[in-house]
């Protein structure tokens, strides 16, 4: 197993190969939580298509929930005071269906 210790400097060696480099869009997150773990799932909804499926699932502990909250606005914040305000355009509630419903 790799050596995982922050090197004598105090950094992280953190690696990121080609394909993760290439990334997954996503144009909907849907977050579930338990007294545990935050799970985030990444979607890719196209337009006119009834169907999509799940790109990626990130499981997170809740400290590590909030850190990413907090990391994610202040850089929300950064990006809005170099470029401006992010629109947020009203959309449709899109019905979710995870699976086979039943029937009675």
């Amino acid at each position: 197993m790799a050596d995982q210790k922050p090197q004598k400097d105090g950094k992280l060696n953190i690696e990121l190969d080609e394909k993760v480099a290439e990334g997954t869009y996503s144009n909907l997150a849907i977050i579930n939580h338990s007294v545990s773990e935050f799970i985030v799932d990444f979607i890719n909804i196209m337009p006119g298509t009834p169907k999509a499926k799940v790109k990626s699932r990130i499981i997170l502990t809740p400290q590590h929930a909030k850190r990413l909250a907090k990391a994610l606005a202040d850089n929300v914040n950064r990006f809005e005071k170099a470029h401006g305000e992010i629109k947020d355009y009203e959309q449709p509630p899109i019905p979710i269906n995870f699976g086979p419903t039943g029937e009675a």
